[in-house]
């Protein structure tokens, strides 16, 4: 437990402070430019990290949101329940995965439909040869052909999205208080340390996707969606009373105001 404790406070130290929610989307951007051009000026040698088959990219990557919303679930419901005691509020503030569970869905849907209506199928990755036969990904792909599409970085959006609304959510820790002897502290303390990891996976994830992986324009489109998503809910909406509102900062009677502050 001990080790825990020193993991949970370096997380609390480095994920919780306003600074990191004020500047994460900026580093998030210039991570992605500079990797960019990296990738196009000087690119890296081949890696383990390059391979879509690395460990991180299957288990993780590839169900980004399914691990986001485990672990947000019930470190949303403890640690709102715990400053407000009241279950509708709970239940509102949960709501928050609801939306951006919708978000995620229409944004995945724009990407393959773009992709689609923008692509054709081919011989090869060469591009040397169109088969019109087949008019969509899926029939190109089973009959062994190539599909070119402009192909916006799913991960460049999804791990954008995940990495800044954990810090979001977390920020609540500012007003959580729990002693060792408390019988949520345990749970709390455990859920903190999950979602520190998991941050700094999309965060380091994200950075190999800008070096290795799509070109400029497909990586920028999709730190952009996941921006505008953030920015829309968190900088936006969620300030609005008809909203699941924001991480509750302080547990008192006038919560329902300040939840919905900056």
């Amino acid at each position: 437990m001990e080790h825990l404790e020193r993991c949970a406070w370096f997380f609390r130290g480095t994920l919780v402070r306003a600074a990191v929610r004020r500047y994460l989307p900026w580093t998030l951007t210039a991570s992605m430019l500079v990797g960019s051009l990296l990738k196009e000026l000087s690119p890296l040698p081949e890696s383990y990290l390059s391979n879509k088959r690395n460990v991180l990219n299957v288990y993780f990557v590839k169900v980004a949101w399914a691990w986001t919303v485990c672990l947000l679930l019930p470190f949303i419901a403890l640690t709102n329940y715990y400053l407000t005691g009241k279950a509708g509020l709970v239940l509102r503030r949960l709501s928050t995965l609801l939306v951006g569970t919708a978000i995620w869905y229409v944004c995945t849907a724009i990407f393959s439909n773009i992709e689609h209506y923008t692509g054709s199928c081919y011989q090869s990755p060469a591009l040397e040869r169109v088969r019109k036969e087949h008019q969509n990904k899926q029939q190109c792909l089973g009959a062994g052909g190539f599909w070119y599409g402009f192909d916006i970085s799913g991960h460049s959006f999804l791990l954008t999205f995940c990495a800044l609304m954990i810090v979001e959510e977390m920020a609540v820790l500012q007003e959580v208080k729990t002693d060792q002897g408390h019988f949520l502290h345990a749970a709390i303390t455990t859920l903190v340390v999950a979602l520190g990891f998991l941050t700094f996976i999309w965060l380091w994830m994200f950075l190999c996707t800008a070096v290795y992986f799509h070109d400029l324009y497909q990586k920028a489109f999709g730190t952009l969606f996941g921006l505008l998503s953030w920015y829309g809910t968190y900088r936006c909406w969620y300030l609005k009373s008809f909203s699941p509102g924001l991480p509750p900062q302080c547990p008192s009677l006038n919560l329902k105001r300040d939840s919905y502050k900056k």
